[in-house]
């Protein structure tokens, strides 16, 4: 494990996964990640590489060679090279090998830089293409926070709020998949009341929103987050049944349609790297 901390805020990541499993703002005493407890969920904060979401029979096709991945892919089981440049940084580092080349035949560096500011966490990816090929990939964020933050608070307390008036049109899963139904859910000034019921059938699966950040709070006390994303074109908000938790996801990919041809150049989402280019995408948690 690794910990990085500064006056108001204290962190652990472990190698791992280069998963984040304690951010604890250290004024308040709160500790907003999600204890990782297995009877709900027994993960923090996976990082979803090189694809996010479900393959169509878990299988994705490239130049005519079928390869299965398991959901999410291959990097959140992974153990990463990590490094502390300061008190208050570490970087997570993975790279190709045997193994992830007989599942993904790419060429790649990926890295984790997590950075702490004030009362604020910033996850930044850096992927790398070293050969002199194209390289196709997804990636995404996965974290659960604690909801409830507070003893003496419910569940039903909390609500998100979109910074930004949203339209919020949600992709129905099947079996994981993206299907052919959409339906509205319901948010009022961009105002998203929390409920367990919301997750009874899945994920929210939005893509394109307005907002670049969203607000987790309370009416019970004036604790919670600030949820900043970015240039992520889809967003998943999740909680395992009956959880006290809640997953905000920002993706650079999304989960195969139903309908999808299995062919990863043609996945919804799919990002291609040009040979010895670099990609970046940062996501950021500010605790109040």
């Amino acid at each position: 494990m690794i910990t990085i901390q500064n006056q108001e805020i204290v962190s652990t990541i472990a190698e791992k996964g280069a998963e984040l499993q304690s951010l604890r703002n250290k004024k308040t005493g709160i500790e907003h990640m999600w204890r990782g407890d297995a009877a709900y969920w027994g993960k923090y904060s996976p990082v979803l590489f090189p694809i996010v979401g479900t393959l169509k029979d878990d299988t994705y096709y490239h130049d005519g060679i079928a390869y299965t991945l398991p959901r999410h892919g291959f990097a959140r089981e992974m153990t990463f090279d990590a490094q502390q440049p300061s008190e208050t940084e570490a970087v997570f580092t993975l790279k190709d090998n045997e193994a992830t080349r007989a599942v993904y035949p790419f060429a790649f560096e990926f890295r984790l830089r997590y950075t702490l500011k004030e009362a604020s966490i910033t996850c930044t990816y850096e992927v790398l293409n070293p050969a002199d090929t194209d390289m196709l990939f997804s990636v995404g964020a996965h974290p659960a926070f604690a909801v409830p933050m507070t003893a003496d608070s419910r569940y039903e307390d909390y609500f998100l709020q979109f910074v930004e008036t949203e339209t919020l049109k949600r992709y129905k899963l099947e079996n994981g998949l993206i299907g052919s139904q959409t339906e509205m859910v319901a948010a009022e000034n961009g105002l998203l009341p929390l409920t367990p019921s919301l997750f009874y059938e899945d994920a929210i699966v939005l893509k394109n929103l307005q907002s670049s950040c969203i607000v987790l709070a309370s009416e019970a006390h004036h604790h919670g987050l600030h949820f900043c994303f970015g240039d992520f074109p889809f967003f998943g908000i999740w909680a395992a049944k009956d959880a006290p938790f809640l997953c905000l996801e920002p993706w650079c990919g999304i989960a195969d349609n139903a309908t999808h041809n299995q062919k990863l150049a043609d996945k919804e989402g799919i990002i291609n790297l040009a040979p010895n280019a670099s990609w970046q995408r940062s996501w950021s948690v500010g605790c109040f």
